[in-house]
């Protein structure tokens, strides 16, 4: 059975963050979900309250049971489903923001599968936005924002890295090296320095890169060098879009705008003008 309550998307939202949808499954031997990559705009936090469920990350089954999450970012490919012989009773919401991206990279929540260390507060949490969404729909998006937010803020205060998967002391070895790729992002990128530092080979590097944050080495890199542009964009407005770029770790100007237009869905020259506009606050 299920319980889901969608919600239009906003095209143009102040809000930090804003649900798409919110839901429960339960007792459902069918439920099965694949996206591929690429196709899922949103983020997403599913919890398991009770049962048994598995997701699969690059090929590898993981199983969660009560107290376990999973978080995806937009494009990820998604796999997940529930056990035929335990079938789990899992809760969700979809959600999106400008910003968010940044600021759970920046919090620490770059994995998928997760365990909660309190479950109340957060069912609590999930229990009054899916209400508000079948009570009134859209016609309090104040409170859809605000509870929205308290979802993802009880998941971030009570979530730990879900370590009973083989192969996390590879995987974490990877994510001790994040702080200081982002410090020296806009720095040539040699794939083979990051390697040698892990002591794996390239190839391996990058299949243990993949597996901790669901993205390549190098998109990893693109993700830090367009928030620092963004940040000189808009802190120093003398600075060309040229000089900018090389900062940002780009020989090409031209370069960098294709990247950053991939990214944000406008050029550096069109965000620093809406920055100005107070388009952004």
């Amino acid at each position: 059975m299920s319980r889901q309550s969608m919600l239009p998307r906003l095209q143009q939202s102040s809000y930090f963050i804003f649900p798409e949808s919110v839901g429960w499954y339960y007792d459902m031997l069918t439920h099965t979900v694949y996206r591929p990559e690429g196709l899922c705009e949103t983020f997403s936090i599913h919890f398991v309250i009770s049962g048994k469920g598995y997701v699969e990350i690059d090929g590898e089954q993981h199983v969660l049971q009560k107290g376990d999450a999973f978080l995806y970012f937009p494009y990820q490919e998604q796999k997940y489903y529930t056990s035929k012989d335990d079938p789990w009773s899992v809760r969700f919401v979809h959600f999106y923001g400008s910003y968010l991206k940044e600021f759970l990279l920046e919090k620490g929540f770059f994995r998928v599968l997760w365990s909660l260390k309190r479950l109340n507060e957060l069912e609590e949490a999930f229990h009054h936005l899916l209400l508000e969404a079948e009570t009134n729909g859209i016609l309090r998006t104040t409170n859809l924002s605000t509870l929205t937010y308290q979802i993802l803020s009880e998941f971030m205060s009570y979530a730990a890295p879900l370590t009973v998967n083989r192969g996390m002391e590879s995987v974490d070895r990877i994510l001790s090296l994040l702080p200081t790729m982002q410090q020296k992002a806009c720095e040539p990128f040699i794939l083979e320095e990051w390697a040698e530092l892990t002591g794996v080979s390239t190839y391996y590097f990058c299949k243990l890169f993949r597996k901790a944050m669901s993205m390549t080495p190098l998109s990893f890199i693109t993700l830090c060098r367009i928030q620092y542009a963004k940040q000189r964009l808009i802190e120093k407005e003398h600075l060309s879009i040229k000089d900018i770029a090389r900062e940002a770790g780009y020989a090409s100007a031209s370069y960098f705008n294709q990247r950053f237009q991939e990214q944000e869905g406008m050029t550096p020259s069109e965000y620093r003008s809406f920055y100005a506009k107070g388009l952004f606050s």
